[in-house]
């Protein structure tokens, strides 16, 4: 890596001439000034959260660029196959903390750097953790890490009269990689499109239909997802669960598949793809990681210095075939779940027909919502109503019989507003329920 100190004070100093003095590409509001240069030193504070082979790089690139107050959060700690891309660990350092361990590193290499790592969930702080910080960037292989940050901010804003305070906005830089393809975007809330607002952007979960694996496989993962999901249970070879770093689990699983991809004449299983499906691995490549961190780390030292127009608002790197990228500017979303402040309002065309089992699929499996497992409560004559909750074993028990009930036998008439809460956010979402059908006879 060389020595890292040398090549920071070169960078810095190529940084300092673009803030002492204006240039062709300046923002038309920057000022040159000193003071730019003790504020990305000594008062700016940024927030990385994961610390992954895209967090390892921004975690660097931020830290060389002079940032010197730098915290960064993550929940995992090392595993063996990161070492190939995440830079910034050893082996010596496997099972250890991603945060604590990479925070340790750049405090290390880089002189006056205050890297402070959290070794926990995102959602185990509140809003005035996050307050303190004046950027937060996001390295994250989790799509429900991004929307519950991003209402996180946005639910941190402050409206007068109707005017966002632009002294509430705490600018979201996001990162995104898979293989030899990226993407960066600048989320400004409560002024640019949120997470939300492009939720449908976003490809679904790859998923196999237990009805093909089992009967009719036709491709290599279905070969080795038949072994995970309904060999490993039954045969329980080494009586234990199943992990996916374990080289002897790995291997039964490599073997299993083998055999069934024979009998039905599939090929293409490799030990390679099993670790991929039993761990549901994104292919990583550190070249895609460390072009994302450097668009990320420079849109960070735009917003901090207004030096340049920052990036309007979403860039897409592919390097599949030569080098390809371009930019585009996402709009809001008049009725987003998050931004809009406004209620979700769905159309029902039979209240008498139509349970609360349905409501809750078309909030888990729509791309609009895209929620893991909502729980429900409204207000019934005037009195609070839990309609159902799967994540508390005894709430959902007593409330399980709901599910089955027609949303005219709970009660609820046409405009009655129901209050969702999963784990995609930090606040509740409010559903307005349309009737369609005329008047409706309520039970």
């Amino acid at each position: 890596m060389g020595d890292w100190q040398e090549v920071g004070e070169k960078r810095w100093g190529h940084l300092r001439k673009v803030l002492e003095r204006p240039g062709p590409f300046s923002h038309p509001d920057f000022e040159p000034s000193p003071d730019l240069l003790d504020f990305i030193r000594n008062t700016c504070k940024i927030l990385i959260i994961g610390a992954g082979g895209l967090g390892c790089e921004l975690l660097k690139d931020l830290a060389m660029m002079g940032f010197k107050h730098i915290h960064i959060i993550d929940m995992d700690t090392i595993d063996l196959s990161n070492l190939n891309r995440q830079f910034l660990f050893r082996p010596k350092d496997i099972g250890n903390s991603k945060a604590e361990v990479a925070a340790a590193f750049v405090n290390k290499r880089i002189s006056g750097c205050q890297v402070v790592p959290h070794f926990c969930k995102i959602q185990d702080y509140d809003s005035e953790f996050y307050k303190q910080f004046h950027i937060v960037v996001c390295g994250l292989d989790s799509i429900v890490a991004r929307r519950w940050i991003n209402g996180m901010l946005i639910s941190m804003l402050n409206y007068e009269d109707g005017v966002l305070d632009q002294s509430s906005v705490i600018p979201l830089v996001d990162g995104g990689t898979e293989g030899f393809k990226g993407n960066a975007r600048v989320i400004f809330p409560g002024i640019s499109a949120c997470v939300e607002c492009t939720l449908d952007l976003y490809p679904p979960q790859v998923t196999y239909p237990l009805c093909t694996i089992a009967n009719t496989p036709r491709l290599p993962e279905h070969c080795i997802e038949y072994v995970k999901v309904v060999l490993w249970p039954k045969e329980s070879p080494f009586n234990a669960t199943l992990d996916g770093d374990d080289p002897q689990h790995v291997g039964w699983i490599y073997e299993k598949s083998l055999e069934r991809a024979q009998q039905f004449n599939i090929p293409g299983v490799t030990y390679r793809l099993v670790q991929g499906v039993v761990k549901n691995i994104i292919p990583a490549v550190a070249s895609t990681n460390a072009v994302i961190a450097a668009v990320c780390a420079t849109e960070v030292f735009k917003i901090a210095t207004s030096c340049c127009l920052t990036l309007k608002n979403y860039l897409v790197f592919n390097d599949v075939d030569g080098i390809y990228t371009y930019t585009y500017e996402a709009e809001k979303k008049e009725n987003c779940l998050v931004c809009s402040q406004v209620p979700q309002v769905i159309d029902i065309n039979d209240p008498t027909k139509m349970k609360l089992k349905d409501i809750i699929t078309l909030l888990t499996e729509s791309a609009q919502y895209q929620m893991k497992s909502p729980g429900l409560t409204t207000v019934v004559n005037g009195k609070n109503k839990t309609l159902y909750m799967s994540t508390i074993k005894s709430i959902e028990e007593r409330t399980r019989d709901n599910l089955n009930k027609s949303l005219v036998e709970l009660g609820l008439e046409d405009g009655s507003q129901i209050l969702v809460a999963d784990i995609t956010a930090p606040e509740s979402l409010v559903i307005k329920l349309k009737y369609l059908s005329p008047d409706i006879e309520m039970t």
